[in-house]
């Protein structure tokens, strides 16, 4: 396998599921390491430099979540969690540490490299410092001019329309939580307050997709969030 191929460190203690991904993952073209334990991926992680991480939570020697935090204090390598734990709150907490996406077991191999895809493209763009067009399924966005274009035309947004749908692009792929956005886009003071989300994403949905009821680019994760997919 080339050298070139991505790097690849999966941290994971249940060796049914590091067998289940070495074969995916060599299938995928991606160069592999694994480490069984939180501390041995963090070192990893460390001496290795992977260009993505594949982190399982449930680890025998500390909580996935913490692990991120750490390794998120001195990397912004994606990170992808893989976990048994289905509950939105457990999604929540993973994401708010600062992974970028959370894959609930089972899942299919085809969707977990996907989200491997999203999540190299997003970075490529953001070593190359890229901005300025974002498309999504008609949808132009024109960073450098603040214009946004869909259905043929122009579409007004107000500043904030604007800045919820800028902050999701910026992060094409990515689920950013409640918090997140809320905080971003409103202010620290409003964390809490979700209606402004639900108002705002339906506005939006009505000025830039096909069919509100059922979009194609800004996508509900329930309970967690939103999700931006780009072309």
């Amino acid at each position: 396998m080339s050298a070139e191929a991505p790097l690849v460190l999966l941290i994971e203690d249940e060796p049914p599921m590091r067998r289940f991904l070495r074969a995916a993952l060599g299938a995928g073209s991606f160069r592999l390491v694994e480490a069984a334990t939180a501390r041995e991926g963090l070192a990893q992680a460390a001496s290795r430099a992977p260009d993505l991480i594949l982190l399982d939570l449930g680890l025998p020697d500390a909580d996935g979540i913490e692990v991120t935090r750490n390794i998120r204090e001195w990397s912004a390598v994606p990170i992808i969690v893989l976990s048994a734990r289905g509950q939105e709150v457990d999604k929540v907490a993973a994401l708010d540490a600062g992974a970028d996406d959370y894959l609930t077991k089972p899942f299919g191999v085809e969707e977990l490299l996907a989200r491997m895809r999203a999540a190299f493209r997003r970075a490529a763009r953001t070593d190359a410092n890229a901005e300025p067009i974002v498309t999504a399924d008609g949808i132009r966005i024109d960073l450098s001019q603040r214009r946004v274009f869909a259905k043929g035309g122009e579409v007004h947004l107000t500043p904030l329309e604007y800045k919820l749908l800028t902050t999701l692009a910026r992060h094409p792929g990515k689920v950013l939580t409640h918090r997140q956005l809320l905080k971003e886009v409103w202010g620290p003071n409003a964390a809490t307050q979700t209606h402004y989300l639900r108002v705002y994403m339906t506005q939006l949905r009505h000025k830039l997709e096909e069919d509100a009821a059922r979009p194609r680019v800004l996508l509900t994760e329930p309970g967690v969030g939103y999700r931006f997919v780009a072309d």
